[in-house]
C-alpha cells in the first residue's frame, strides 16, 4: 500500500527523540522533545507538552504527524490524540482527541497509507479503528472489534489486547492479545474502515505466554513474541501471502542464574536490529536487556547474554535507525540509559550517557 500522494512532504526534522511519559507518576508532563546528537548520542530536552499518560508514540507514515495513546485505566478515559511536528523545532501542538471505546489503550499503528490509525486496548482486549484525515485530525472510530477468551495463567481471565501492527507487505494487521495466548490477524477494508478477520484467524502462542509483543525478522518471514508472563520469546514463521503465524521456537530471556522473586518478573519490549542480524528483549523485575542473534536461514535465536538497564522497570527500548546505539527507558528510576550496540556481535556496552525524564515509557526516533 503506497502512501497517499497527498500526505507527502513536510516531516518531523531529523535528530530528534520524542518520549511519552506515565504521568499518574506525578513526575512528568506528558510527551517530551529531545535532541539527538550524532557524535555522542546524547539527548537534550527542547521541550514538552502535556498529555495524561501518553504511554505509546508513533508517526504517521509521511512523519508529519504523532499519535499517541492516552492511557486511562477506565473504559470512558482512554482515549488516542494527534499531534502536528513543527518542521523546524520538533514541537508538538494537540490537533485532535478521540476516546478509544476500551480502557488502557496501549499501542497503535496507522495504515500504510496514512488514512486510518488502529489502537489495541488493554484492559478487556479490543482493537479500534479511526479515520484520519490529511491534516492529521483523528475522526470517530469507523470500527470496533472485542476478543473473547481466556487463558490459564492468573492474569489471563480475559482478554488483554496490547501491540498492534502491519505486516511487512502492509496487507493484513496483527494483534497480540496477553490474555488469549493468540496473535489474531486482520485484514483492514480501506473503504469501510473495518477489520475483517483473516482465514486463518490467529496465529497461536503457547499457553500462559502471555504474548505482549511483536517484531518482524528483516525480510518478513519471521516474527518475534515476547511472554510476558512465562519470560520467553517465541520465534514464529510468518506467511506474508496467506497471514498463517507459526510458533516454532521458545526460549527463556532469563540467564539460568536469574534468581530473585519471579512473580515480580515479566518482559516489556521486543525489537529486531535494523539489520535484522539481532532481537532483544527487556526483562522487568531483573531490570536487563536479552540479546539473541537470528540464524539468517532459520529465524531461529540464540543468546547472547545479558545487561543491566541501569535502573528499574525497563518497559521500553528503542534501537536508534543507525543501528549503532540503543536507548533503555527505565519506567521506575526515571531514566533513560544509552548503550552502544556492536554490529558483529549484538553486545550492548553502557556509554555512561543517561537522561532524566519521569517515568519514561516509549521513546520514539525521527
Amino acid at each position: 500500500m503506497p502512501l497517499d500522494p497527498s500526505r507527502a512532504g513536510g516531516g518531523a526534522p531529523p535528530d530528534l527523540a520524542f518520549v511519552g511519559t506515565y504521568t499518574r507518576s506525578g513526575r512528568s508532563e506528558g510527551i517530551h522533545v529531545f535532541s539527538y546528537d550524532r557524535p555522542s548520542g546524547r539527548l537534550t530536552e527542547r521541550s514538552s507538552i502535556e498529555d495524561v499518560d501518553p504511554s505509546f508514540l508513533v508517526f504517521d507514515p509521511s512523519h508529519r504527524f504523532l499519535f499517541a495513546t492516552s492511557e486511562g485505566l477506565t473504559d470512558d478515559t482512554g482515549a488516542v490524540v494527534s499531534y502536528a511536528i513543527d518542521p523546524t523545532s520538533g514541537a508538538l501542538s494537540q490537533l485532535s482527541r478521540q476516546p478509544t471505546g476500551g480502557g488502557e489503550p496501549c499501542h497503535l499503528a496507522p495504515d500504510p497509507t496514512g488514512r486510518f490509525l488502529l489502537v489495541a486496548n488493554h484492559l478487556n482486549g479490543s482493537v479500534t479503528v479511526f479515520p484520519v484525515d490529511a491534516e492529521g485530525r483523528i475522526a470517530p472510530a469507523s470500527h470496533f472489534r472485542q476478543h473473547s477468551g481466556s487463558g490459564p495463567g492468573p492474569t489471563q481471565q480475559g482478554p488483554h489486547a496490547h501491540h498492534v501492527t502491519f505486516d511487512p507487505p502492509g496487507q493484513r494487521v496483527l494483534l497480540t492479545d496477553k490474555g488469549i495466548d493468540k496473535v489474531v490477524v486482520y485484514q483492514l477494508d480501506l473503504d469501510s474502515g473495518e477489520l475483517v478477520p483473516n482465514d486463518p484467524p490467529f496465529g497461536r502462542i503457547h499457553a500462559g505466554a502471555a504474548p505482549r509483543h511483536l517484531a518482524f525478522g528483516r525480510d518478513g518471514s519471521y516474527a518475534y513474541v515476547n511472554g510476558e508472563a512465562d519470560m520467553t520469546l517465541s520465534t514464529c514463521t510468518y506467511d506474508a501471502a496467506t497471514g498463517a503465524l507459526h510458533e516454532v521456537q521458545v526460549v527463556s530471556t532469563l540467564p539460568e542464574d536469574a534468581g530473585g522473586d519471579d512473580s515480580s518478573f515479566s518482559t516489556a519490549e521486543v525489537a529486531v536490529d535494523p539489520a535484522g542480524r539481532f532481537v532483544y528483549v527487556s526483562n522487568r523485575g531483573h531490570h536487563s536487556i536479552a540479546g539473541f542473534a537470528i540464524d539468517s536461514a532459520t529465524g531461529r535465536v540464540s543468546p547472547t547474554g545479558h545487561v543491566s538497564t541501569g535502573g528499574n522497570t525497563p518497559r521500553h527500548f528503542a534501537i536508534h535507525p543507525s543501528g549503532t546505539r540503543l536507548y533503555v527507558a527505565n519506567q521506575d528510576s526515571d531514566t533513560i540509559v544509552q548503550f552502544d550496540v556492536d554490529s558483529r556481535s549484538g553486545e550492548l556496552t553502557p556509554t555512561g550517557d543517561v537522561t532524566q525524564v519521569g517515568a519514561p515509557v516509549c521513546i520514539l526516533f525521527s
